[in-house]
């Protein structure tokens, strides 16, 4: 039994114009002229023969018919592009897809991926650092490391590990001229600041000395760095002190690049999850993966309470 298909052309001019309601923009995704979307519009309304959009002076609009059409169009080039992309993944060998903050790849991750290279030598893991939000549709992307309330709605949200954050620096400065006693002393030392990032929820000086009650320090001072990680090496260099946390600290600490001058601490409200969708459960290689992952961060909350 044949299809009748209309032009396929016609369709992906169509679902990217119902997207973004516009033929320019649509245009611009698609590389062509607003004239040449038009145009492919027009012939499917034909094909059809139905309106699927309502021209208007400053733009167009779905009709009733066009919202269905678009809706389901849409779904449909989706699954065109995850089975492609599916292909393209098993053409090239078992590959899977890691998102992450760029600080938490840095200091945490990355160094742990060698110990599942060698279980599982036959998967290839390709991190993506990116403050981004995957959204597991087009963005090629398995799973996600993510720094939050755990609260992500039609996704898998597996726990990992909560973090504190307390000053960090480099050995040197605990017998300096000006050595790093009590908290007052952070007076005399220059204080590393990261960049805020929307979404990711970081802890700033400021914040941190007001919940330990410390008022009398200029928090705003000191050179600001993109990320948490390289704010961290500067403070391992000696440059000054900065905010760490269990998390990202923790081989650091563990190998005296850095230290602790002083016990206080706090508990972060967010804590880090590993974010899927639920289909990726049938991909072995995610699940592979979570397995790993999962036993990991129950072995470094274990060794962080001890």
């Amino acid at each position: 039994m044949s299809r009748r298909l209309p032009p396929l052309n016609a369709l992906r001019a169509f679902e990217a114009a119902a997207r973004h309601l516009s033929f320019l923009k649509a245009a611009e995704e698609l590389h062509v002229t607003a004239g040449a979307v038009s145009q492919q519009i027009k012939t499917l309304e034909d094909h059809l023969g139905l309106k699927l959009f309502r021209r208007q002076p400053r733009g167009v609009l779905l009709t009733d018919a066009g919202q269905l059409y678009g809706k389901r169009i849409g779904e449909l080039l989706d699954q065109v592009a995850v089975a492609t992309r599916d292909l393209a993944r098993q053409s090239s060998g078992p590959v899977l897809t890691v998102t992450t903050m760029p600080s938490f790849a840095a200091r945490w991750l990355i160094p742990r991926l060698g110990a599942f290279g060698r279980i599982h030598p036959g998967i290839a893991i390709r991190t993506l650092a990116d403050d981004k939000l995957a959204t597991f549709k087009d963005d090629d992307v398995d799973v996600a490391l993510r720094f939050g309330a755990g609260k992500y709605p039609g996704l898998i949200a597996d726990f990992l590990f909560r973090e504190e954050v307390f000053p960090v620096c480099s050995p040197r400065l605990l017998d300096g001229p000006l050595p790093l006693r009590r908290l007052a002393d952070l007076s005399g030392h220059i204080l590393l600041h990261d960049e805020p990032h929307p979404g990711l929820h970081e802890l700033e000086w400021s914040e941190w000395l007001a919940k330990q009650g410390v008022h009398h320090i200029d928090a705003r001072q000191g050179p600001r760095f993109t990320y948490t990680h390289m704010s961290l090496t500067a403070a391992a260099m000696g440059q000054g002190v900065a905010l760490g946390t269990s998390v990202l600290c923790a081989d650091d600490l563990e190998s005296g690049r850095l230290v602790r001058p002083f016990p206080n601490k706090i508990v972060a409200d967010f804590a880090y999850y590993l974010v899927f969708p639920p289909v990726a459960l049938d991909r072995p290689l995610v699940v592979a993966f979570r397995n790993w992952l999962l036993e990991v961060s129950a072995a470094f909350r274990v060794s962080a309470a001890a």
